[in-house]
């Protein structure tokens, strides 16, 4: 029998069958465990450098590697999956993805683990969009909302509580853990997916030829401007090494722009930003990647290096976040059916960005309870910026480019992360050492409000304003000067992040009404 005579997996009322919801679950718990992945690699990263031996400088590879394989192979999906049918590149995606898992786990040198880095997150990068693209084409229109939600959780809760399973498995067993967790569940949803997709949609091909100069192309461009912002905090935006990787980044760029716009059969369909509501899609996506990864990215930061939490204490603390989500998915999906779609994501991105910015008002003594609303704020707001949204940009995407639409949609999100990381990290560099020079400054001064601000008892201080601050002084007042600033300067970020997501609100006024679903 040829693929595209499998017989259909839907009921003739148009539901999707028992069996085409349970391969689907597989395939979210395949994709739940590659972003799971990133996030408990992340918060392990010194125990693996103490382990194989790898230079401070260098350890930052193990997660640009894969990170960067990652964002080359995300829009490459819709090519991928016209050549392997969507269900089998998912299968040989994951199953890539485990026996990279393995291959990491038995890693003995840095190159070793390198390697399988890039192969874990090629295969990795994959799974994202296809899951997104098997929400429009194995469902309905009135079940993509529960669908869309199944996926949505899955992927925003894995950075939430990585922190935890990272710091658990760490304490708990060793390093090796951290990868080989994946093959179990990797097992699982591969055959899971194997065994129960079926029909027409999930096996679908459309074979197109290969385009070398675009694949090349594309490939420069998205590694050098990953590797460009993971080097511009520390290296700065001017210095050569990073000014030439975003240019070459640039160069490439607009070569692959150029050379797919005037291919009869394009390796990644950019046609699909024809679209308003598909391109105002992804900037929203955009916005919540900058926002969502940027404030998994600066609790962690807060509680370890102001709070002196350990990856376990991190992750309970963050847990609120996720519970917050779970509790929230169904609401959003029962409120999609009812509201428009626009008037949602205008309250989910205003409610994700009031999350942000109440975490603005930071002392040195925040801790998890007063991190508990603005985390309980943002965990709720996450699935209506991204269930309504994700509705808006592929909902009407003709299914014949579904999978390239899901692959750039989730690009967005990917870059609206890996930019928002690079700019965090530039304003808590450049921010905190201006914030010190001023907290000296005023120190110098006889300020006392600062002095007891930064931890110095006021007695003390008075006694000794107006003397000159001498070498064991100077030696005492260092670390409080410097985590006083550093604290200023992580609220500052906060009120970036939370100003993008904010001003991201404006673009539902250039949206197109979308039909609500029965």
């Amino acid at each position: 029998m040829a693929q595209a005579d499998l017989p259909d997996t839907t009921h003739p009322a148009g539901s999707a069958s028992l069996r085409t919801w349970a391969g689907f679950v597989f395939m979210s718990l395949g994709m739940f465990m590659a972003i799971l992945d990133i996030q408990i690699v992340a918060t392990s990263l010194p125990t693996i450098r103490g382990a194989l031996g790898i230079a401070p400088d260098r350890m930052v590879w193990v997660q640009t590697a894969y990170l960067t394989a990652e964002i080359v192979a995300i829009p490459l999906t819709g090519y991928l999956t016209g050549l392997l049918g969507m269900r089998w590149l998912f299968v040989v995606a994951l199953v890539a993805f485990t026996l990279a898992s393995v291959g990491c786990s038995e890693s003995g040198t840095f190159a070793g683990l390198i390697g399988w880095r890039v192969a874990q997150g090629f295969a990795g990068g994959t799974l994202i969009p296809a899951v997104f693209a098997a929400v429009f084409l194995l469902f309905p229109p009135r079940q993509q909302g529960i669908a869309t939600t199944i996926a949505g959780v899955a992927a925003v809760l894995a950075p939430t509580i990585g922190p935890i399973v990272g710091g658990w498995i760490t304490k708990t067993w060793s390093w090796h853990w951290l990868f080989r967790v994946n093959i179990v569940p990797g097992i699982v949803a591969a055959l899971g997916a194997a065994m129960l997709l079926r029909g027409a949609a999930c096996n679908r091909r459309v074979v197109r030829a290969v385009d070398p100069l675009a694949l090349v192309a594309l490939a420069v461009a998205l590694s050098a401007l990953e590797i460009g912002l993971k080097d511009a905090p520390g290296l700065g935006w001017g210095a050569p090494r990073v000014a030439g990787l975003l240019a070459l980044a640039a160069v490439a760029g607009v070569v692959f722009v150029a050379q797919t716009l005037r291919s009869a059969a394009p390796l990644v369909e950019i046609r699909c930003f024809a679209d308003r509501n598909f391109t105002i899609g992804c900037a929203f996506s955009f916005a919540l990647g900058f926002g969502l990864f940027g404030s998994t990215y600066l609790m962690p930061f807060f509680l370890g290096l102001v709070r002196g939490h350990n990856a376990l204490e991190i992750g309970e603390i963050m847990l609120a976040t996720g519970i917050a989500q779970l509790v929230s998915a169904p609401v959003a999906v029962a409120l999609e059916r009812r509201i428009d779609p626009r008037w949602l994501t205008l309250a989910g991105f205003a409610v994700f960005a009031t999350g942000l910015l109440l975490s603005t008002r930071q002392t040195a003594e925040t801790d998890a309870a007063a991190m508990l609303v603005p985390q309980v704020v943002r965990g709720a707001a996450i699935m209506f910026c991204l269930l309504p949204p994700t509705r808006m940009a592929l909902g009407l995407i003709a299914p014949g480019l579904v999978a390239d639409a899901s692959g750039l949609f989730n690009l967005m999100r990917n870059l609206g992360g890996a930019i928002g990381l690079a700019l965090i990290d530039t304003v808590i560099f450049s921010r905190s050492a201006t914030y010190a020079a001023d907290i000296l400054r005023q120190l110098r001064a006889g300020d006392v409000a600062t002095a007891v601000a930064i931890g110095i008892p006021r007695d003390a201080f008075i006694a000794q304003r107006g003397q000159p601050i001498d070498a064991d002084t100077a030696q005492m007042l260092q670390p409080l000067v410097a985590k006083a600033a550093l604290v200023h300067a992580i609220n500052d970020a906060w009120g970036m992040i939370g100003g993008i997501a904010a001003v991201s609100v404006v673009l539902v006024l250039l949206v197109r009404k979308v039909p609500r679903v029965a």
